[in-house]
């Protein structure tokens, strides 16, 4: 098992990455990390709507599809009523949003990224707290903020990252894998996760700097191929191989359609789940489109959308539906952009 005390060296390879040489003015940053954050947050909660469905569920529930949020702000998603564990209200976020605050709490508090301050923080989280959540639920019952989970391949890692991709500048290429890594091992210990996991912030980081589809395809694809150095792998599949397959097999379809997504990369597994959310971030290179098309496929929605919602608003915040944050907003109170603007006054 890797020493989280000990900082990765050396695995850019020497090679200064093209982007990091971008000349971005500090609002268009400042922009970018926000937009990052709200669109984090909206997918999260458009995504919830269709959790768990599959595509013909999606279709039972809502006959037109999926267009934003259904329902007026506050109500009870109408599938939700009576539930058990909690009834989901329109525009209210999930774990998704309240462990990427918990991680960004840690970074500020330390200006770093540490595994126990991440895991501090995360047992204060209450969302989705029950055993069908393993690793978060098995986490909260040890209550011991520096464990290092040996285990776990879900995308619980990747979809709390962002904070991580503020915080750190593309040149910071080993401090961003690193720190992808300490978000992660609190909750989750395999490969996969933590891959998907150093994927994403290095995603979020690259695209917050200006750099193109292209470039963040390739750097989060290298990054995912350095962080599986860190956990041993139980597994042929890697993330690493399977974003790319993702994204070339989506990359060369006329349009991207939910019918067709749902039967070829429906994301109920780890190899599916973060390289879906990608893609489809790349290729529309739109918020609004990669939300939706996560909600209508079904799935694992909510975190498909926060992920891809994430990386599509850092590649271009014009993209972002204001409204749809407006509800995200009134329903849960977080101050996400004050938060992504702390964070991005330590980025290096």
């Amino acid at each position: 098992m890797a020493d989280p005390a000990v900082p990765l060296t050396g695995r850019c390879g020497g090679i200064t990455p093209p982007y990091v040489r971008r000349k971005n003015s500090g609002m268009d940053i400042q922009q970018r990390a926000i937009a990052c954050f709200k669109a984090l947050a909206i997918g999260d909660a458009i995504g919830k709507q269709s959790e768990n469905l599959t595509r013909r569920d999606v279709l039972h529930w809502y006959p037109q599809g999926i267009r934003g949020f259904h329902g007026l702000p506050g109500q009870i998603v109408p599938r939700y009523l009576g539930n058990s564990k909690h009834q989901w209200r329109v525009g209210e976020t999930t774990d998704d949003t309240e462990q990427t605050i918990a991680v960004a709490r840690a970074i500020l508090r330390d200006r770093r990224v540490v595994h126990t301050s991440v895991g501090q923080e995360l047992l204060g989280c209450r969302k989705s707290v029950h055993p069908g959540v393993k690793s978060l639920w098995t986490f909260k019952q040890m209550g011991d903020p520096n464990r290092i989970a040996i285990a776990g391949d879900g995308c619980g890692a990747a979809m709390r990252v962002a904070p991580v991709g503020i915080l750190y500048s593309p040149r910071r290429f080993d401090d961003l894998v690193n720190g992808a890594y300490e978000a992660s091992i609190p909750t989750h210990g395999g490969q996969l996760a933590v891959s998907a996991a150093a994927a994403v912030a290095v995603a979020v980081s690259v695209a917050i700097n200006g750099g193109s589809p292209e470039e963040v395809l390739a750097w989060s694809v290298r990054a995912a191929k350095v962080a599986e150095a860190l956990r041993p792998a139980h597994r042929s599949v890697t993330i690493a191989s399977a974003i790319q397959k993702v994204y070339d097999d989506l990359s060369h379809l006329k349009e991207l359609d939910a019918d067709d997504l749902a039967n070829t990369h429906f994301p109920d597994k780890p190899e599916t789940k973060v390289p879906l959310a990608m893609s489809l971030a790349l290729i529309t290179k739109s918020v609004e489109k990669t939300i939706l098309l996560a909600a209508n496929i079904g799935g694992d929605a909510d975190s498909v959308a926060s992920i891809g919602g994430a990386v599509a608003g850092a590649l271009d915040p014009s993209t972002l539906n204001e409204e749809w944050f407006d509800v995200v907003k009134s329903i849960n109170g977080d101050d996400l952009p004050e938060l992504a603007s702390s964070i991005l006054t330590l980025r290096t």
